[in-house]
């Protein structure tokens, strides 16, 4: 196992490799689920390549995710840290996604139950909410999965896409550990709120999309194509429109990258690595080669400097289009 960097997610105890691995795409999301012997072989290799954090959920699939994580990482089970999420109103016995969510007691642990079985395990390192329900107080979410910590199945939580106060409420009843929220270069409205005060209380930061959902990568213009069913044809920020317009963000990170013999993606994990030293962003693939790509950021450093110039370039640019659609953009708790 080659040594990646390890970081602290907050003040927790918890310590995992300074980049992760997202495994949705490989079942979902970004258009057919992967060949499955080859996305379990991936995931070992990322094992090999020194990554310890790998972050899944009930909803991907749903169910497909978890099994496929669950098979994989088995054998290093001790070695690696896994986080799953519950929260939408997914049936844990069929799989049947009812739409909505559900973060009721009852819900959690019926979920939970079924994620221990399918990750092949009798304890989930980090569990989060998913998205924040707002029919169910957060503090009865919180209280719930602080007696699964209490009797050993759970060992650490965190919350999704969560807002300051409702961070705060939670944190009161049971420590959170990590909160898991879109951030990068081209969405960074977490600097406003959530980073003070995730700082203030001791919480780790897991980035997700920390590369656009693709667009940071470079591989990206306004003639790409996406499969039926990728569910970014669905994303405002990525119409052909919006990637034409947004392009100015590539040929930032591409400018440095080129001075810096590094890829566009790396300088956008190693600049998101920069910005706290309890961030570990988790970008997400299904090829080896990505991945491979990916864990080089953590040996780019950005100079002050650098950072100041991509702070510079930054602020001058506009970007276009929301983030999701207004159906999704409603799951987010503000």
């Amino acid at each position: 196992m080659s040594l990646l960097p390890h970081r602290p997610l907050g003040r927790s105890g918890l310590h995992v490799s300074a980049i992760g691995l997202g495994c949705m795409s490989m079942t979902s999301g970004y258009g057919p689920a992967g060949d499955h012997a080859a996305m379990i072989a991936l995931l070992r290799h990322a094992v090999d390549a020194g990554v310890t954090f790998f972050d899944t959920a009930q909803v991907y699939g749903p169910f497909a995710n978890e099994s496929l994580v669950g098979e994989a990482l088995a054998p290093v089970r001790g070695e690696v840290v896994i986080a799953s999420k519950f929260g939408f109103d997914v049936d844990p016995d069929t799989g049947e996604n009812r739409g909505g969510l559900n973060s009721r007691p009852e819900h959690i642990r019926a979920s939970v139950h079924g994620m221990l079985r399918r990750l092949r395990t009798d304890y989930i390192d980090l569990l989060y909410q998913h998205r924040v329900d707002p029919a169910v107080p957060i503090e009865e979410v919180a209280g719930t999965v602080q007696a699964l910590i209490a009797e050993g199945t759970v060992r650490h939580f965190g919350l999704s896409e969560a807002g300051v106060r409702t961070i705060r409420r939670a944190h009161a009843v049971q420590p959170v550990t990590a909160l898991q929220s879109e951030y990068s270069l081209w969405w960074r409205e977490p600097e406003q709120e959530i980073l003070p005060v995730l700082e203030e209380l001791g919480i780790g930061f897991v980035p997700f999309s920390p590369l656009g959902r693709g667009f940071l990568t470079g591989t990206m213009d306004a003639n790409t194509t996406f499969d039926a069913n990728d569910f970014r044809h669905n994303i405002p920020r990525l119409t052909p429109e919006n990637r034409r317009a947004n392009q100015a963000v590539v040929d930032l990170v591409r400018h440095l990258a080129a001075t810096r013999q590094a890829t566009p993606a790396q300088v956008a994990l190693a600049w998101l690595l920069a910005q706290r030293p309890w961030i570990v962003p988790i970008p997400g693939t299904t090829k080896a080669y990505r991945l491979d790509e990916n864990l080089g950021a953590a040996a780019l450093t950005l100079s002050p400097d650098d950072l100041a110039d991509i702070e510079r370039a930054a602020s001058a640019i506009t970007i276009h289009g929301a983030r999701y659609v207004d159906r999704l953009q409603q799951q987010v708790d503000r």
